[in-house]
């Protein structure tokens, strides 16, 4: 019976290591691509491909105009006042300038405004001129 067991044991564990090699064989480089893939930070690998496109501009503010129905749907249900649906909306898609952008068109307007000074022209008002140059450069 020992005899038997000996046997056993050597060819279950024989067969283990066999079977281990092929594993391990049939793995490839499947251990060097743990970690990556299109949603990793800092995975170089794939720099050449380009983010996917933005929804275009009425399709977006159909999605949050659809976004804003529902919560005010849900304040209505709580017994809370419902939400002004377009006022929202535009609130949330007034573009976000960076102040140093905005001090950047601030001293360009300004520039300007001394130009057509010197020339003997009216001044702009140049509050009114940042706004109109930041909402030309919103997308």
């Amino acid at each position: 019976m020992q005899a038997a067991f000996a046997i056993v044991l050597f060819a279950v564990v024989g067969l283990a290591a066999v079977i281990a090699l092929a594993t391990f064989a049939g793995t490839g480089r499947l251990y060097d691509q743990i970690g990556r893939g299109p949603l990793s930070i800092g995975d170089e690998g794939e720099a050449g491909r380009a983010p996917a496109p933005a929804p275009a501009g009425g399709e977006r503010d159909a999605e949050i105009r659809q976004l804003l129905a529902a919560r005010s749907a849900r304040r209505e249900r709580r017994g809370e006042a419902p939400l002004d649906v377009e006022a929202e909306l535009a609130r949330l898609t007034v573009p976000a300038v960076d102040p140093g952008l905005r001090a950047e068109v601030h001293a360009l307007v300004v520039a300007r405004n001394e130009r057509r000074a010197r020339r003997g022209a009216a001044p702009l008002d140049v509050e009114a001129e940042v706004a109109r140059q930041l909402r030309g450069l919103a997308p």
